[in-house]
Parts: C-alpha cells; structure tokens; sequence
C-alpha cells in the first residue's frame, strides 16, 4: 500500500538529474543542510530539476494522492484504506532537502555578490530570484494547505531543529513573496535557462506570480475576507496581468521517453490499476452532458467511491469496462499537466466578483470564460453542446446560489489535481460529499505530520501536534487547518 502510493515521485526523481535526488532524509537537519549541494551550483539544472517535479503536485506523489481521493476525484480499487480514512501519516522531508533547498540554492547564489556574475550565464539575476520565489512559494502553500503549520521562516538558512510558523504567518509571506517576485521579474532581460515550464519567458512567470496570489488570497476569504479582498483586488491590477488564456497556462509538458507523463507511467509502464475515475465524479458529468467526461477518463463509468476491500474487488471484477483517471489520448508520454490554468483563474475571478470584489468584469461573464477555457483546456469544446450545458448551469444573480454553482464548476475544473480540489471543497463544502460507506469519522480535514517529524523533531512536532487536536487525539486528521471554515 505504501510503496504504490510513493513510487512515482521516487522514479521521477531517478529520471532527470539524479545528482539533485530527494532523498529520504536521515536527520531533521536535513531539512537545512542538503548532503547533495554543491559549492558552486548549476542554476539551470536545479530549476529544471524543481519544475521536472511539478506534475506530481497534480497527480503521483502521496499527498496530491490523498487530496485526490478526499475530493473524490478517484475511488481506490482494491486497497481501499486511503479513501474509507485510515491514518496517512507522510513525510515532507523531501521537499525541503530536495527542491525547496534547490531553489534556495538558486536565490542564494543569484544574490551573492561574490558569484553573482557567474550565475548569470543562466539569465539575469533578478528573473532567476523572481522565478524561483513563485515555486517556492507554490510549494510552502501546496504543503502548508495540506498539513497546516510547519518550519517555513528558518527552514532552508542552515538552522538546527526548527519550530513551525503558524498557518496564518505563512500566509502573509507568501502573499508578499508572491507580491514582490512579480515586480522583481523583469521582462527587459533575460529569463531564467533550464525553465521546462515557460522557456524563460518573463511575461509569462509575471502573470504566473500574480494568479498564485489571487489564489491564495481567496484560500482565505472566509477566515480573513478583508485581507483576502484586499491582496485579490492587488492582485487583479498587478503589472503583468493574470493568467486568462489557455496559452498562457502554468503548464509541465512532459518528453515521453525516460520522462513520461505520471498517468501514463502509472498505468502502461507500471502496469498498476488501484486508481479509477470516482462514481461521484463521473455521476455529475454525465448528468449535465459535460463533454469533459470525454477527456477526465477512459470510459463514462465511474468507480463507487470508498468501498472496503472486499466490495471494491467484486466490483472491479464485474465491471471491467471502469474508467482509469483520464482518458489514454490525455495521458501519452508527453501529455502535458496544467498546474494553474485559465480556467481555474477565471472562476477564481468569478468568485471574487460574487462577492462583490474589483475582478474587472461580472461574475457571470468570468465564470462562462472560466467552464470554456476548461472545456478548451481539454480539447472537448463543441459550441452546441457548450451553450447547452452553459445554460444548464447558468448563473441566476443571488450570491448564495452562484457562490455555490462557482465552486461546482472549480471542484470540477481543477481535476485532476488533488490537492487544489481538496483544498477548494474544504473551503467552500461545494459539492457536497458523502463520506465512504460505513465510515464515522467524516472526511479527513489534513494530512497529519509524519513520523519522521515525531521521532527527529519531537519537541517542535509536539508542540504543532497538539494544535490540530480532534476526538482528543491529537496530530488528528480530522482537526482543521487556519483557513478551514
């Protein structure tokens, strides 16, 4: 069960890079003091490095695995322990010593004086800084929203054992990391070499920038909504503007080869079958005659979600024709994972507008962009059948109603990835979603700390543990993060 919820970051790791791998680490300081650095880093390398990961976010690494079965993107088909909510207890070592340090790596030597100059064979100085701020800030929220609290502000300077920064104080830095990344890009001189996601287009990076912190700005805008309106609003009039063409995309195109799509590595050349497009999902596309159901899987029937092993075995076996999470022709060797798309931005726009924030234009005419670009982003648009489901799922001018409907359409337009959709349904309780048969626990609110944490960093790991109490037990996955109203 482990070892398939894990193996694809380890294999992606081994593939490009090596010499940068994400190893499990062997002493919390780790977290600081990456045994594979090197004096003198190539920043080109260590950026592709950073972005040749970045699919895994959406789909293939464990946690984005979890947010994926929480939101009921996929149902688990044999090993059903995940999705009827045993306790997932995972590390985040990698991510520090692995590409948070690389990043670090990348400002640290753009910054210093004394190896400036040499780090500028790969682009300026101030785009290499601005890109690799974006991603590290991207990572601190994909890991933040998914645990909580953790070591943000000393992590990566070469400290010892670290205390975790409250959720809400690492949400401030990234609202301004974000803030300041986006005016240190400067499309005036060269972009960053190594960049698999945007070949060093600058523009690009700047509108990539400021669409995370309208992003993270609306995370909070039930627990914080004067700050969230505010850094939206900043965030909608920022230079560089927002991602809201599908050209412009946040995007990791995969090579095929050595370097395969994560979907396509999971199901042809692993030959491994535990995950399947869920019921839930697919029971609300093929109600409406969402034409995205031609592309979110390989058949139109969905997998009952949360059924225990038993169950979900006699299910499989009667019901060969199930859908495996999308369809083969979006799952090639180099199909590309969306990351941040114009569809996400402008639904975000549209929620903003709902709630009567300056997004630029209507609720109604950003939330219609928002279900085109999705259907445009997946190659299904049909302009009979778009205007026919459109007026389906119209909205009807009450903020309540619309609200829900926005964060429908969100739920559905951010699969597959996981973590973003489990996010944006904690936030909103949109759709509404039926808990595993037999379970009693409810849908998991986090990912707990791992052990790692509890046996290398057992004060601090304590100390955070006992914030997210629940049932009296506490590191609980049921307990809330910050932000979850």
């Amino acid at each position: 069960m482990k070892n398939k919820k894990i193996y694809y970051s380890t294999l992606l790791l081994g593939m490009i890079f090596s010499f940068y791998s994400c190893t499990k680490i062997n002493d919390f300081g780790d977290l600081n003091n990456n045994p594979n650095a090197t004096t003198e880093p190539n920043t080109a390398a260590l950026l592709s490095n950073v972005e040749s990961g970045l699919g895994a976010y959406v789909w293939g690494n464990g946690i984005s695995t979890m947010g994926g079965l929480y939101a009921q993107y996929m149902s688990e088909t044999q090993y059903t322990d995940a999705s009827r909510y045993s306790t997932q207890n995972l590390n985040w070592g990698g991510f520090y010593s692995g590409r948070l340090y690389d990043l670090q790596n990348i400002i640290n030597y753009n910054s210093d004086p004394a190896t400036a100059s040499k780090a500028a064979a790969n682009g300026a100085n101030e785009n290499q800084i601005g890109v690799a701020r974006v991603l590290k800030s991207y990572i601190y929220w994909y890991l933040t929203d998914l645990y909580g609290d953790l070591p943000y502000f000393k992590a990566l300077k070469g400290d010892g054992i670290l205390a975790y920064d409250k959720q809400d104080l690492i949400y401030t830095d990234l609202l301004k990391e974000l803030k300041e990344a986006s005016l240190q890009l400067n499309t005036a001189t060269k972009g960053p070499a190594g960049d698999l996601i945007y070949n060093g287009d600058v523009a690009k990076w700047k509108k990539t920038a400021n669409s995370l912190r309208l992003l993270v700005a609306l995370r909070i805008s039930k627990k914080a909504p004067a700050t969230a309106k505010t850094e939206f609003e900043a965030a909608v009039a920022a230079p560089g503007g927002l991602i809201t063409s599908n050209a412009d995309n946040f995007t990791l195109n995969f090579l095929g080869g050595n370097y395969n799509h994560p979907l396509y590595q999971y199901y042809i050349i692993t030959q491994r079958f535990d995950y399947a497009l869920s019921k839930t999902l697919s029971d609300v596309l093929n109600s409406t005659n969402d034409n995205r159901a031609q592309a979110y899987g390989s058949s139109t029937k969905g997998f009952p979600y949360g059924l225990d092993r038993a169950a979900a075995v006699a299910w499989s076996a009667g019901n060969t024709d199930y859908s495996y999470v999308l369809a083969s022709s979006k799952r090639t060797p180099s199909s590309g994972v969306v990351i941040v798309g114009a569809a996400n931005i402008n639904l975000a726009l549209a929620e903003g507008a709902n709630l009567g924030w300056a997004a630029g234009g209507t609720a109604a005419t950003f939330y219609a962009n928002g279900i085109q670009a999705s259907w445009d982003q997946w190659g299904v648009s049909n302009s009979a059948a778009f205007a026919s489901y459109l007026a389906s799922v119209v909205l009807t001018g009450s903020t309540a109603s619309d609200g829900n409907k926005i964060a429908n359409q969100q739920w559905i337009a951010y699969y597959p990835n996981g973590a973003q959709g489990y996010a944006n349904w904690r936030k909103t309780g949109i759709p509404v979603l039926t808990p595993a048969p037999g379970t009693t626990t409810g849908i998991p609110r986090r990912i707990p700390y791992g052990s790692d944490e509890a046996n290398l960093n057992s004060a601090n790991y304590s100390a955070a543990a006992a914030g997210y109490t629940a049932g009296g037990v506490t590191n609980s996955q049921n307990a809330k993060v910050w932000w979850d109203q």
